[in-house]
């Protein structure tokens, strides 16, 4: 039984850094999506300027 206690201990810490990798995946996204309407890049600027 103390196999499967550590198992179920290992899939717990996995599926915790990868819920804590998706949230933050989530917020950079948010964030660069955010900056990136706020200050366009060079491409976005001269496409606004040829409308």
């Amino acid at each position: 039984m103390f196999a499967a206690y550590v198992w179920h201990w290992w899939i717990g810490v996995f599926l915790l850094l990868g819920s804590l990798g998706a949230v933050v995946a989530v917020f950079v996204g948010y964030a660069a999506k955010v900056s990136a309407s706020r200050y366009p890049n060079r491409r976005q600027r001269q496409a606004l300027k040829q409308k």
